[in-house]
Protein backbone atom coordinates (compact mmCIF):
# COMPACT_ATOMS: atom_id res chain seq x y z
CA UNK A 1 0.00 0.00 0.00
CA UNK A 2 1.28 3.47 -0.93
CA UNK A 3 1.52 6.55 1.25
CA UNK A 4 -0.70 8.18 -0.91
CA UNK A 5 -3.02 9.16 2.05
CA UNK A 6 -0.88 9.70 4.36
CA UNK A 7 -1.36 13.80 4.89
CA UNK A 8 -4.95 13.11 5.07
CA UNK A 9 -4.42 10.28 8.04
CA UNK A 10 -1.90 11.98 9.94
CA UNK A 11 -4.81 14.93 10.47
CA UNK A 12 -7.01 12.26 11.30
CA UNK A 13 -4.87 10.91 13.98
CA UNK A 14 -3.15 13.73 15.34
CA UNK A 15 0.02 12.17 13.79
CA UNK A 16 -0.60 9.12 16.25
CA UNK A 17 -0.96 5.21 15.38
CA UNK A 18 -4.47 4.65 14.97
CA UNK A 19 -4.80 1.55 17.10
CA UNK A 20 -1.50 2.14 20.23
CA UNK A 21 -0.88 6.02 20.04
CA UNK A 22 2.51 5.77 19.19
CA UNK A 23 3.66 8.34 16.57
CA UNK A 24 6.64 6.69 15.34
CA UNK A 25 7.41 4.91 12.07
CA UNK A 26 3.61 6.01 11.09
CA UNK A 27 2.23 4.21 7.53
CA UNK A 28 -0.70 3.38 6.03
CA UNK A 29 -1.75 0.09 6.26
CA UNK A 30 -5.06 -0.25 3.80
CA UNK A 31 -7.63 -2.40 5.35
CA UNK A 32 -8.88 -5.15 3.09
CA UNK A 33 -10.75 -5.91 1.41
CA UNK A 34 -11.99 -2.10 1.11
CA UNK A 35 -8.66 0.38 1.19
CA UNK A 36 -8.95 2.25 -2.03
CA UNK A 37 -9.82 5.38 -0.12
CA UNK A 38 -8.51 6.94 2.76
CA UNK A 39 -11.14 6.27 5.11
CA UNK A 40 -11.02 2.55 4.02
CA UNK A 41 -6.96 2.78 5.50
CA UNK A 42 -5.62 2.97 9.24
CA UNK A 43 -2.38 4.71 10.20
CA UNK A 44 -0.34 2.08 12.02
CA UNK A 45 3.11 2.08 13.83
CA UNK A 46 5.66 -0.45 13.07
CA UNK A 47 4.31 -2.47 15.76
CA UNK A 48 0.79 -2.22 14.97
CA UNK A 49 2.16 -3.49 11.17
CA UNK A 50 3.96 -6.33 12.75
CA UNK A 51 6.95 -5.18 10.87
CA UNK A 52 10.68 -5.02 11.86
CA UNK A 53 9.63 -7.05 14.89
CA UNK A 54 11.38 -10.83 15.54
CA UNK A 55 8.59 -10.85 18.61
CA UNK A 56 5.87 -8.50 20.29
CA UNK A 57 4.84 -8.67 23.90
CA UNK A 58 1.20 -9.19 24.09
CA UNK A 59 0.19 -6.65 26.53
CA UNK A 60 0.79 -4.48 23.32
CA UNK A 61 -2.27 -5.17 22.37
CA UNK A 62 -4.40 -3.97 25.08
CA UNK A 63 -4.81 -0.71 22.79
CA UNK A 64 -7.69 -2.62 20.79
CA UNK A 65 -10.23 -2.40 24.00
CA UNK A 66 -10.14 1.59 23.22
CA UNK A 67 -9.55 1.30 19.53
CA UNK A 68 -12.43 -0.76 19.29
CA UNK A 69 -14.57 2.05 20.28
CA UNK A 70 -13.18 4.57 17.78
CA UNK A 71 -15.59 6.28 15.47
CA UNK A 72 -13.94 5.39 12.32
CA UNK A 73 -15.35 2.43 10.69
CA UNK A 74 -11.70 0.93 9.46
CA UNK A 75 -10.30 1.22 12.91
CA UNK A 76 -13.51 -0.39 14.20
CA UNK A 77 -13.38 -3.35 11.83
CA UNK A 78 -9.00 -3.92 12.07
CA UNK A 79 -9.37 -3.60 16.34
CA UNK A 80 -12.44 -6.26 15.88
CA UNK A 81 -10.20 -8.38 13.47
CA UNK A 82 -7.07 -8.22 15.96
CA UNK A 83 -9.32 -9.09 19.00
CA UNK A 84 -10.60 -12.24 17.85
CA UNK A 85 -6.78 -13.04 17.31
CA UNK A 86 -6.24 -13.04 20.46
CA UNK A 87 -7.18 -15.95 22.56
CA UNK A 88 -7.44 -14.37 25.84
CA UNK A 89 -10.32 -13.43 28.11
CA UNK A 90 -9.66 -9.73 28.35
CA UNK A 91 -9.75 -9.78 24.08
CA UNK A 92 -13.25 -11.73 24.36
CA UNK A 93 -14.68 -9.72 27.22
CA UNK A 94 -13.57 -6.31 24.85
CA UNK A 95 -15.45 -7.93 21.76
CA UNK A 96 -18.77 -8.60 23.60
CA UNK A 97 -18.42 -4.89 24.83
CA UNK A 98 -18.41 -3.91 21.62
CA UNK A 99 -21.08 -2.68 19.13
CA UNK A 100 -20.32 -2.69 15.74
CA UNK A 101 -23.10 -1.58 12.80
CA UNK A 102 -23.88 -4.25 10.00
CA UNK A 103 -21.86 -2.86 7.46
CA UNK A 104 -18.90 -2.35 9.72
CA UNK A 105 -19.04 -6.24 11.22
CA UNK A 106 -19.59 -7.52 7.63
CA UNK A 107 -15.97 -5.57 6.67
CA UNK A 108 -14.37 -6.87 9.83
CA UNK A 109 -15.83 -10.53 9.10
CA UNK A 110 -14.75 -10.43 5.34
CA UNK A 111 -11.67 -12.63 4.08
CA UNK A 112 -9.78 -10.48 2.01
CA UNK A 113 -10.14 -11.25 -2.12
CA UNK A 114 -7.46 -13.43 -3.37
CA UNK A 115 -5.75 -10.46 -5.74
CA UNK A 116 -4.82 -8.45 -2.57
CA UNK A 117 -2.69 -11.06 -0.27
CA UNK A 118 -2.37 -14.61 -1.57
CA UNK A 119 1.26 -15.09 0.17
CA UNK A 120 1.93 -17.98 2.18
CA UNK A 121 3.28 -17.90 5.41
CA UNK A 122 6.31 -20.37 5.10
CA UNK A 123 8.83 -21.26 7.62
CA UNK A 124 12.92 -20.37 7.43
CA UNK A 125 13.03 -23.64 5.06
CA UNK A 126 10.12 -22.82 2.61
CA UNK A 127 7.71 -24.97 4.23
CA UNK A 128 3.89 -23.85 4.72
CA UNK A 129 2.81 -23.31 7.72
CA UNK A 130 -0.66 -22.95 9.45
CA UNK A 131 -2.86 -22.52 12.20
CA UNK A 132 -2.36 -25.03 15.18
CA UNK A 133 1.31 -26.19 13.81
CA UNK A 134 4.15 -26.75 16.19
CA UNK A 135 7.54 -24.54 15.46
CA UNK A 136 10.99 -24.64 16.83
CA UNK A 137 13.03 -21.65 17.23
CA UNK A 138 16.52 -22.12 15.19
CA UNK A 139 18.38 -18.82 16.56
CA UNK A 140 18.24 -17.59 20.25
CA UNK A 141 15.59 -14.28 20.34
CA UNK A 142 15.75 -11.65 22.66
CA UNK A 143 11.81 -10.34 23.25
CA UNK A 144 11.94 -6.98 23.13
CA UNK A 145 9.98 -5.80 26.44
CA UNK A 146 9.78 -9.24 27.92
CA UNK A 147 12.82 -9.09 29.44
CA UNK A 148 13.63 -12.78 28.62
CA UNK A 149 15.44 -14.35 25.72
CA UNK A 150 13.50 -17.04 23.50
CA UNK A 151 16.26 -19.94 23.20
CA UNK A 152 17.21 -21.76 20.27
CA UNK A 153 15.83 -25.26 19.91
CA UNK A 154 12.72 -23.86 22.18
CA UNK A 155 9.35 -25.48 20.50
CA UNK A 156 6.44 -23.12 20.25
CA UNK A 157 2.65 -25.21 19.96
CA UNK A 158 -0.46 -24.08 18.58
CA UNK A 159 0.72 -21.07 16.30
CA UNK A 160 -1.35 -18.66 14.72
CA UNK A 161 -1.03 -16.93 11.22
CA UNK A 162 -1.43 -13.63 11.39
CA UNK A 163 -2.02 -10.63 8.32
CA UNK A 164 2.16 -10.53 7.75
CA UNK A 165 3.26 -13.72 5.92
CA UNK A 166 6.73 -12.65 7.51
CA UNK A 167 5.34 -13.30 11.27
CA UNK A 168 3.31 -15.77 13.12
CA UNK A 169 2.40 -15.48 16.78
CA UNK A 170 2.77 -18.10 19.40
CA UNK A 171 3.34 -18.56 23.51
CA UNK A 172 7.22 -18.29 24.81
CA UNK A 173 7.57 -18.79 28.10
CA UNK A 174 3.99 -18.04 29.49
CA UNK A 175 3.78 -14.49 27.15
CA UNK A 176 2.38 -14.28 23.59
CA UNK A 177 4.61 -13.06 21.27
CA UNK A 178 5.14 -12.41 17.41
CA UNK A 179 7.94 -14.41 15.67
CA UNK A 180 9.55 -13.67 12.09
CA UNK A 181 9.23 -17.15 10.28
CA UNK A 182 12.83 -17.08 9.19
CA UNK A 183 13.68 -17.57 12.84
CA UNK A 184 11.29 -20.91 12.38
CA UNK A 185 11.68 -24.59 11.64
CA UNK A 186 7.98 -26.28 11.54
CA UNK A 187 8.34 -29.32 13.27
CA UNK A 188 7.13 -32.33 11.61
CA UNK A 189 3.68 -33.77 13.00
Amino acid sequence: MSDKYISSLMTRSGSKCELCGNPEDLKVFAVTPRGDQADECALLCALCRMENLTEQPETHWYCLQESIWSDIPAIQALSWRRLNQIDETWAKDALESAYLEEDILIWATSTPSTDLDTTPTLDSNGTPLADGDSVTIIKDLNVKGAGFVAKRGTTVRRIRLTDNPEYIEGRVNKTMIALKTCFLKKVKA
